[in-house]
């Protein structure tokens, strides 16, 4: 990044305070504009026009800016009930998205307030989220398969 700034000299103070060196002025804002973008975060409320970079059949990974990635569940790609992402956007398409959440890191998005809202549309009810980790089966453990009777020592 330096040597794109022709080497302007950039300190980064405990207190995280960043100061940037160099003869030219248009150094130390490009310098600027590179670090800004390397720091920023998305902010709820915040529109974007972005690439998809990934469709899973849950919703489309939409390109932010930089390296941020939001995802756009499929529930709020359109008003319209969608079964599959994949059967309405595809890689490389420009998706339009608001930030409508920000959890654990992750940016959630949303495209539908882009599109018009069918006429006496009721909003569904989300449902909770299911949960993940531990296994509430039947099983009881073990070394798996069966030994037929057979004890192991």
């Amino acid at each position: 990044m330096i040597r794109e700034c022709d080497n302007a000299a950039i300190d980064v103070a405990e207190d995280g305070t960043i100061t940037i060196y160099h003869a030219n002025q248009e150094m130390i804002e490009k310098a600027k504009a590179m670090i800004d973008e390397i720091v920023r975060e998305a902010k709820v409320g915040e529109i974007f026009e972005g690439k998809v970079t990934r469709v899973e059949d849950y919703g489309a990974f939409v390109n932010l800016f930089g390296d941020t990635d939001g995802l756009c569940h499929v529930s709020r790609l359109k008003w319209d009930y969608v079964e599959d992402a994949n059967d309405i956007i595809k890689v490389g398409d420009t998706l339009k998205v608001v930030v409508i959440g920000l959890e654990a890191g992750k940016v959630k998005v949303s495209h539908r307030e882009f599109e018009e809202k069918p006429e006496g549309y009721v909003e569904r009810p989300e449902r909770p989220a299911k949960p993940r980790g531990k296994f509430e089966g039947g099983h009881k453990g073990g070394h798996g398969g069966n030994n037929h009777g057979k004890n192991r020592h």
